[in-house]
C-alpha cells in the first residue's frame, strides 16, 4: 500500500516476444522506404498502431502521408491514394490514443492493487481487477440484480370481457389495472357489479390504421452479437470468433465494425450479386428498389469501417460451414437483402366496446404486405421483433350491439429479468441511457458507449474469468466476489459510465488539436491520488463477512475424507481447507494428460471411486481409459 500510487516518470514501449520476427520485417521495410504511407484504420487506435511501429523502427523523421478510407473496394482505395493526406493532419489522433492508453494503464494498475489490498485486509484471499470499462459494466449488472432482489411482487386485477357479435367473438380489456377487486369495482360502478357476469354493450368506435415497419438496419458487431444471442443463444465471443472466421475466408467484411452504414461502392456490388445471395439462402424476390437509401448507404456515417455485409466472394454452397458459421452468414445476408425489399405493412384495428360508460379495448392486426419479412418467413426464430402475434378479429362496425361476459383476471407484478449475454452487449452500447447529465450522455452515445466493438465480448469474458459474473442458461449473475467489488467502489467514479464520457469529451479535443495529451495524463495521475484517499475513507464502513462466507462456500467442492475440512480449488491443484490442521490430501488437476473435473474429485471423495474416464496417456504415449479410486488419500487406477 505504501508504494501507491505507482506513477512512472516516463513510459516506454517494447515489442512483444511473439511479434518480434514480424516486427523486424516491417522495421527493415520502413528503413528502406523514402516515404511512409499510413494505411491503418482511419481512427485513433489505427493511428496509434502505425505511429508506434514507425517510432519503434526509428523512422519518425521520414516523410509520412496518410491514406484515409473506410471502404475497401478497389475504386475507393484508388480514390484514397489519389487524395492521400499529409501525415501532420492526423498526428493528433496518435496523441489522443496515447493519452487513453497511458491513462487506462494508470487507473487499472493502481485501482486493482488498491482495492485488492483493502479487501484482503478485510479477509478476502482473491485478487480484484478494476478497470475504467469493466467495473462500470459490472456495476450495471449488479444494479439490475439488486432491483430483482429488492422487488416486491404485488397483486393486480384487470377487468376482461368476452364479447359476442353477429360475426364472431373477441376479447376486450379495461385500460387500467387495480391493486384490489374493491378498487376495480369502485371504478366501474354503477355499470358493472360483483356477481353479475352478462351485460349488453355496444361497439363505440372502430379505428383502422395502416402501420409499417422498415427493414432492420445493417449490422455492426454489437447488433449482430445481440441478435444471434437472442435467436440462437450464441455467446458474444462465439459470434465474434465465427464472424472473424468468415472474414478470414473472405465471405464477410471486417467484423469489428461499429457502423450500420455502407458507402455507394459496397451498395453497387451488393446490387450486382443480388440473385447469388438469394440463391444461397433459398429465397427468391424481385427487388423493390435498386436505388441506395440513406438509411443504409451514407458515407458520412461510416467511421473506421462500414457495416458487416457479405463480400463479393460468394461460396458455391455453405455445406462446408459449421452450423454457427452458416446461421451467422445467413443472418448477415438477410440483413443486406432487406435493403432491397419494401416495408412490412399491416392494418392495426382498435375496437372500443362500451358497457354503459365503461370502455373495453381490443387490438388486432391484419397483414397487408409481407415486405422484408419474406426473408424470415421460414426462420423458426422469426424476425427478432417484439410485435404481438396477429389476432384475427371479426368484422364489426360502430353501433353494433354486443353481449359481454365480464370477469376479473388477477396476477402478480413480475420483477425485471437478469440480463442475457446479448443484452449485456446492448447495455454497454447504450450506456448513455444510465447517465443523467446531457453532455455526458451525448458524449457516451457519440463514442458508442462503454468499450468498443472489438472489446465488448472480451470484457464479458474477462468478468467471467475473474469470477465477478457467471452465466447460467444465457442469463448473467454477479457472484459474491463481484458483489463485494461493486460495494467497495460504490459512489466512486470507477463505478459510473460518466468517467468514460468525461474522458471521451477531453480525448476528442486532443484529436482535434484543441487540448494537450500531457494535461489529460496529469489529470489521471491526480485521480489516482484521489482514489487512494477515497478508498481509505470508504473501506472502514464496508462489511463483507457475508460475501466472504458465500465465496468460501461456493469454492467448496465437497467434504474432505479427513473429516475436518472441505476440498476446494487451489489454482493448480485441489486441496483441503484443513491443511493447517495437518490434512495432506491434495489432487493435481491433471493426471497423465487428463484434466480432472470437480465432479470427478467429488465422486472420489464421497464414493471412493469414479466412473470410467477416457483420455489418459501412458508413458509410452498410448491412450487408455480407467476408473479412479481413493485409498489412504492416494489415487489408484481401476482397469475393467
Amino acid at each position: 500500500m505504501d508504494s501507491l500510487p505507482i506513477i512512472p516518470e516516463s513510459f516506454e514501449y517494447k515489442v512483444s516476444k511473439d511479434k518480434a520476427v514480424q516486427f523486424k520485417i516491417v522495421k527493415d521495410l520502413l528503413k528502406e522506404a523514402d516515404q511512409i504511407i499510413i494505411a491503418t484504420d482511419p481512427a485513433r487506435e489505427g493511428e496509434n498502431i502505425a505511429r508506434l511501429l514507425i517510432m519503434m523502427a526509428g523512422c519518425s523523421n521520414k516523410p509520412i502521408k496518410r491514406l484515409w478510407t473506410s471502404s475497401l473496394t478497389e475504386n475507393a482505395i484508388r480514390k484514397g491514394f489519389a487524395e492521400v493526406r499529409d501525415g501532420s493532419t492526423t498526428i493528433n489522433l496518435f496523441y489522443e490514443a496515447q493519452a487513453r492508453q497511458i491513462s487506462d494503464w494508470l487507473i487499472g494498475l493502481n485501482a486493482s492493487r488498491l482495492y485488492t489490498l483493502h479487501l484482503q485486509r478485510k479477509g478476502f484471499k482473491e485478487v480484484f481487477s478494476v478497470g475504467r470499462v469493466q467495473t462500470p459494466v459490472l456495476t450495471l449488472i449488479y444494479n439490475r440484480q439488486c432491483e430483482i432482489k429488492n422487488f416486491k411482487s404485488e397483486p393486480f386485477y384487470e377487468l376482461m370481457a368476452e364479447f359476442a357479435v353477429s360475426t364472431g367473438k373477441y376479447t376486450g380489456k379495461l385500460r387500467d389495472r387495480y391493486q384490489s377487486k374493491e378498487k376495480l369495482y369502485e371504478a366501474v360502478k354503477p355499470y358493472i357489479e360483483p356477481g353479475k357476469a352478462t351485460y349488453n354493450g355496444v361497439v363505440k368506435l372502430v379505428e383502422v390504421n395502416e402501420k409499417r415497419t422498415q427493414p432492420p438496419t445493417l449490422y455492426n458487431l454489437s447488433g449482430l452479437q445481440a441478435a444471434m444471442n437472442k435467436k440462437k443463444k450464441y455467446s458474444p465471443t462465439d459470434v465474434l470468433t465465427t464472424v472473424q472466421s468468415l472474414y478470414e475466408k473472405g465471405f464477410v467484411s471486417y467484423p469489428r465494425s461499429d457502423s450500420q452504414h455502407i458507402t455507394i461502392e459496397e451498395f453497387a456490388y451488393l446490387k450486382q450479386n443480388l440473385s447469388n445471395y438469394q440463391q444461397l439462402i433459398g429465397v427468391s424476390f424481385q427487388a423493390h428498389s435498386l436505388e441506395p437509401s440513406k438509411r443504409y448507404v451514407n458515407p458520412d456515417k461510416v467511421s473506421d469501417h462500414y457495416a458487416i455485409i457479405p463480400t463479393e466472394k460468394i461460396p458455391s454452397s455453405t455445406a462446408d460451414f459449421t452450423e454457427m458459421e452458416k446461421a451467422t452468414y445467413d443472418e448477415i445476408i438477410k440483413s443486406a437483402l432487406g435493403m432491397f425489399l419494401p416495408d412490412y405493412t399491416y392494418e392495426e384495428t382498435v375496437i372500443t366496446t362500451a358497457i354503459g360508460e365503461v370502455d373495453f379495448i381490443t387490438k388486432g392486426k391484419t397483414e397487408k404486405s409481407i415486405g422484408w419479412k419474406l426473408l424470415y418467413r421460414n426462420d423458426p426464430e422469426g424476425t427478432d421483433d417484439e410485435e404481438d402475434e396477429d389476432k384475427a378479429l371479426p368484422r364489426v362496425k360502430q353501433a353494433d350491439p354486443t353481449t359481454g361476459v365480464v370477469g376479473v383476471k388477477d396476477g402478480m407484478t413480475q420483477p425485471p429479468k437478469p440480463y442475457t449475454q446479448g443484452q449485456l452487449i446492448t447495455l454497454m452500447t447504450n450506456a448513455g441511457r444510465h447517465v443523467e447529465d446531457k453532455e455526458m450522455r451525448d458524449a457516451l452515445n457519440e463514442s458508442e458507449g462503454l468499450g468498443t466493438e472489438a472489446t465488448r465480448s472480451s470484457i464479458i469474458e474477462t468478468l467471467m474469468q475473474r469470477e465477478f459474473i457467471l452465466v447460467k442458461k444465457n442469463q448473467v449473475y454477479v457472484t459474491p466476489k463481484g458483489e463485494v467489488l461493486c460495494e467497495a467502489v460504490k459512489g466512486t467514479v470507477l463505478s459510473k459510465p460518466e468517467m468514460t464520457a468525461q474522458w471521451e469529451i477531453f480525448l476528442k479535443e486532443i484529436g482535434r488539436g484543441n487540448k494537450k495529451s500531457s494535461v489529460f495524463i496529469e489529470n489521471t495521475k491526480k485521480l489516482c491520488h484521489k482514489l487512494l484517499e477515497q478508498a481509505s475513507a470508504d473501506m472502514g464502513n464496508l462489511n463483507v463477512q457475508a460475501q466472504i462466507a458465500a465465496t468460501e462456500e461456493a469454492d467448496q467442492i465437497c467434504k474432505c475424507p479427513c473429516g475436518n475440512g472441505y476440498i476446494t480449488d487451489k489454482g493448480k491443484f485441489y486441496g483441503c481447507t484443513a491443511y493447517k490442521e495437518g490434512c495432506k490430501i491434495t489432487f493435481f488437476k491433471e493426471l497423465l494428460g487428463k484434466k480432472l473435473t470437480p465432479t470427478q474429485i467429488k465422486a472420489l471423495c464421497e464414493k471412493g471411486k469414479t466412473g470410467t474416464i477416457k483420455g489418459f496417456t501412458s508413458k509410452s504415449k498410448k491412450k487408455f481409459e480407467a476408473a479412479l479410486s481413493l485409498k489412504d488419500g492416494k489415487i489408484e487406477f481401476i482397469f475393467s
